[in-house]
């Protein structure tokens, strides 16, 4: 059996140490400050990849920009305007506020910290957190809200909208789903084991379902082993500190999602931070990481791990995972890739970026998932090579604190992916998955003839449209759902200050109808609101990338 301590925390320095000092002698990398990355054998980055790659990242003109700003500079002047008003009583204070009694200690509430929620975030509230009363399928209902205070408070009126067009779930292959006859075994599973488990992983809390489930990932994403865990989220955050540590360097994509980010800070472990998907800027830090070391004590570091996700879900944008693969091979470092939004999403048959490239299993060391999209369910996976999942069983502190994942959960996982597979003897998994990719080539194309600027890659069912101006966020939510449209909104600080935008998910189960419906109201809100910014110009984010010359090693 394989020593675990090539992926396990705190056992990387020797192994590590010598695999940097094989490159050295190699003459792959020189310390005279001009150093040489990957060999210059006359092979582009297009022959790594077996598809086209296109992604779009259209700057928006300049007064935009201009424009957004200033939004933003008016709302700001006037915020302080209003926080001038209730500190003299001119105005109602509707925030959290000390008491008269405890003014002489120091602060609890800072209300700096909040300025943006109060003034800017709380004009446009009403967007968010619309409560929902039915499965978020293609269509949901939604329960009717207003406020008389300016979205400080709200009131339900009781009246339900009907029949929504849902734009904003994960749904991305349509198995959140109530149909009787597809949820049969999970209502069998729910009157054999009922709803909890109450307790961990290492206790009492690992049942035959887990298991099963257990060889099924590992079987669907043709690796060794498996775990699943009963949080998507914390899959990332208890996961990472797990695998490294203090004296181990994290390379992070700059874009990566806050679980991602959670769990690399919670680890102890360096963290330097790549731009998205630029591959000149990752092989800087990883040869800078190669020559000098550490800082101050220049050692080597016991392990150097990327982290990246195969959807970037803000962006929609895919990774570059075959020049990444190249990348790290070269250096020899590790690699941790998030599919939480790609797997099930993209490849022939749903298995993620790795099978949408046409790549190995076996090129990524740490493979992670989530549950709580595709497959319609919650939780979320580790996978790769038995040793690294053996040492997580041990280590993993969501095996060890969190509750399992309940048995109606994962027999949902098991019905979406043998449904995938083919398990359940029919094609409508395979189907779905090209509905989807349908679904997204339409949506997207359809977009682009309308003129928004749209992100992502053309085969990514994230699709963010561009709003910018900030008063725009508000507006364009709330006439979409005039018109029975739900979608999701997102503004600063999610997202750069001057690019506010909407997010749309497509899914297999829109229909062609659905879809027509969203893209006409699109392109009647786009000139009442001035959205069709797109000039066709070219992408302003990979304009290193043609530089890079990658080979992958057998």
């Amino acid at each position: 059996m394989a020593n675990p301590s090539a992926v396990c925390n705190g056992h990387l320095h020797h192994h590590h140490h010598q695999k940097q000092n094989n490159l050295l002698k190699s003459g792959i990398y020189k310390k005279n400050g001009i150093t040489k990355g990957l060999k210059k054998n006359g092979i582009s980055n297009g022959t790594l990849y077996k598809k086209k790659f296109v992604e779009h990242f259209e700057q928006a003109p300049m007064y935009v920009a201009v424009f957004t700003f200033l939004g933003f500079g008016v709302g700001t002047v006037f915020g302080y305007l209003r926080d001038f008003m209730r500190a003299w009583g001119l105005e109602k204070r509707n925030v959290a506020a000390e008491r008269e009694q405890q003014k002489d200690f120091v602060p609890l509430y800072q209300d700096f910290e909040n300025f943006y929620t109060r003034n800017l975030y709380m004009r446009i509230r009403d967007n968010w957190n619309r409560p929902i009363c039915s499965v978020p399928g293609p269509q949901f209902d939604l329960m009717e809200r207003v406020t008389d205070d300016y979205n400080w408070t709200f009131r339900f009126t009781g009246r339900i909208i009907k029949n929504v067009i849902n734009m904003g779930s994960y749904n991305y292959l349509g198995f959140a789903e109530t149909d009787v006859n597809a949820l049969k075994t999970v209502t069998v599973e729910l009157q054999k084991y009922g709803t909890g488990i109450c307790s961990t992983r290492q206790e009492m809390g690992t049942l035959d379902k887990h298991v099963e489930l257990e060889k099924l990932v590992a079987t669907f994403l043709g690796v060794e082993d498996a775990m699943v865990f009963g949080m998507g989220f914390a899959t990332n955050s208890m996961n990472i500190p797990a695998l490294v540590g203090k004296g181990c360097l994290i390379l992070s994509d700059e874009l990566n999602h806050t679980s991602l980010v959670l769990g690399a800070r919670l680890s102890g472990a360096t963290i330097r931070i790549f731009k998205h998907n630029n591959m000149q800027s990752l092989e800087k830090l990883l040869r800078d990481a190669i020559i000098y070391g550490q800082p101050r004590s220049r050692r080597a570091w016991r392990k150097i791990i990327i982290l990246v996700e195969g959807i970037y879900s803000m962006e929609g944008s895919i990774v570059r995972l075959p020049e990444i693969v190249s990348l790290k091979k070269k250096y020899k470092a590790y690699l941790y890739l998030d599919e939480a939004h790609s797997i099930g999403a993209v490849g022939a048959t749903g298995r993620g970026v790795v099978e949408y490239f046409g790549m190995s299993p076996d090129d990524v060391d740490v493979l992670m998932g989530t549950f709580t999209k595709s497959f319609g369910a919650a939780g979320g996976y580790i996978a790769g090579k038995k040793d690294l999942v053996d040492f997580l069983r041990t280590h993993s502190h969501s095996a060890v604190y969190a509750t399992s994942m309940c048995p109606p959960v994962a027999e949902q996982i098991i019905r979406a992916m043998k449904c995938l597979m083919g398990l359940d003897g029919t094609t409508q998994g395979l189907q779905r998955v090209r509905q989807l990719g349908k679904n997204t080539r339409y949506f997207r194309r359809r977009l682009h003839e309308m003129g928004f600027i749209i992100y992502g890659n053309d085969d990514s069912p994230v699709v963010p449209l561009l709003l910018y101006m900030p008063g725009k966020i508000g507006a364009f939510a709330r006439r979409m759902l005039e018109k029975n449209i739900g979608v999701v909104v997102v503004g600063f600080p999610a997202t750069p200050i001057t690019e506010s935008r909407a997010r749309f998910c497509v899914s297999a189960a829109h229909t062609r109808e659905m879809l027509d419906t969203v893209l006409n109201a699109l392109d009647e809100l786009g000139d009442f609101l001035h959205l069709k910014y797109s000039r066709y110009s070219k992408s302003s984010h990979p304009e290193l990338y043609e530089e890079t010359r990658l080979e992958l090693e057998d």
